[in-house]
């Protein structure tokens, strides 16, 4: 028996790095999972590797900054497996620049994918899940929205202390509704493979120099990796995270620069 055997799972962004990670995850744990991406072969190849371990999983193309496309994800993903349990807000993107730098068109595709997108699917999946009494949102925040320091990052951290602050507001608007929702606030998380983020072209040997300096930034003395963020992922989106709501988890290895 798995964790989440007949569940049904949406994750946005899910066609590389954290998301596809938890993707897999919970098909792993027995869930349906509807993966959610912009790239049609990402899509593709995450569907394959949960059909591979004999998970139920469909991709649905959708730009979750446009509403009507996020109500099309959801409607895919109740006309194949009827109910929609858990809800993962992974999409996320982030434009370099310090404040006095930071070019308006940046900061604004921040806030679109980061922040707006995260209320749109919210609210859409919200209805959806007040309706069954019952239903599990996960948002991926970050450190930076706790306030962990980073000068070229004014934008990214902004957008996940907004994200921060909806998880609590919806957890209030949610809760009478039998809905769970809580966030996650990553540190450093590397995926060896280079599907995405930091570790994305570098050679063995690039790759492992920046695990040994991000390395540094922990207490435990290592650096995240997708697996540690799905693990965590999974325990919110099951019924032994029942009585937790309006949290944030900070997945960090003792980070003591973020508060």
């Amino acid at each position: 028996m798995g964790k989440l055997d007949g569940k049904t799972v949406v994750i946005t962004g899910s066609g590389q790095g954290i998301g596809r990670h938890m993707a897999i995850s919970f098909a792993k744990a027995g869930a349906n999972v509807v993966v959610n991406d912009m790239v049609e072969q990402r899509l593709a190849k995450t569907v394959a590797e949960i059909r591979a371990v004999n998970g139920k999983s469909i991709g649905v193309r959708a730009d979750i900054t446009k509403k009507g496309e996020v109500e099309n994800l959801i409607q895919e993903a109740l006309k194949e497996f009827k109910r929609v349990d858990v809800f993962v807000n992974n999409a996320g993107i982030a434009r370099r620049a310090e404040l006095l730098e930071m070019p308006e068109a940046d900061w604004d595709d921040v806030m679109l994918v980061n922040l707006k997108a995260v209320f749109l699917c919210t609210q859409a999946v919200g209805k959806v899940m007040a309706e069954q009494k019952y239903g599990k949102i996960i948002n991926m925040a970050s450190v930076r929205g706790l306030g962990a320091s980073k000068p070229d990052q004014v934008s990214y951290s902004t957008s996940k202390a907004g994200v921060i602050a909806l998880t609590k507001e919806a957890a209030k608007a949610l809760g009478p509704y039998g809905i769970n929702v809580n966030a996650i606030a990553p540190s450093i998380v590397i995926d060896p493979e280079g599907g995405s983020g930091m570790a994305v072209g570098l050679t063995p040997e690039q790759l492992q120099k920046l695990l040994l300096d991000k390395a540094k930034l922990s207490v435990i003395g290592r650096v995240g990796y997708p697996e540690d963020v799905a693990n965590l992922a999974l325990f919110l989106a099951s019924d032994e995270a029942s009585y937790i709501t309006g949290q944030v988890i900070a997945c960090c290895g003792g980070r003591n620069d973020k508060l």
